[in-house]
């Protein structure tokens, strides 16, 4: 394997994990700063409230582009299956 094409494999999966990623941190983000602007609206420090919307939009995500991630997942690991005799040379 050329040093060029391990840089691209590696390249690669870096960009398939943060396409992964993005929709549940997104979400989780958008749900912490409003969660975090009702808290400063109402003084409510209760530490279980900042946290259990966030799992509960995590886990919205994962329903919601649960099959768009699985879909991008199997393309990528057909397409280093399907490269993986050129690799090895």
């Amino acid at each position: 394997m050329s040093s060029d094409l391990a840089i691209q494999v590696g390249r690669d999966a870096l960009i398939m994990v943060m396409l992964v990623a993005a929709p549940m941190l997104g979400l989780g983000l958008l749900v912490g700063i409003l969660v975090s602007i009702f808290q400063a609206i109402t003084q409510i420090q209760e530490q279980t409230l900042s946290f259990v919307p966030k799992i509960m939009a995590v886990f919205v995500a994962v329903l919601l582009f649960g099959p768009w991630m699985l879909s991008l997942m199997v393309d990528y690991t057909r397409e280093i299956l399907l490269h993986l005799p050129t690799m090895i040379r």
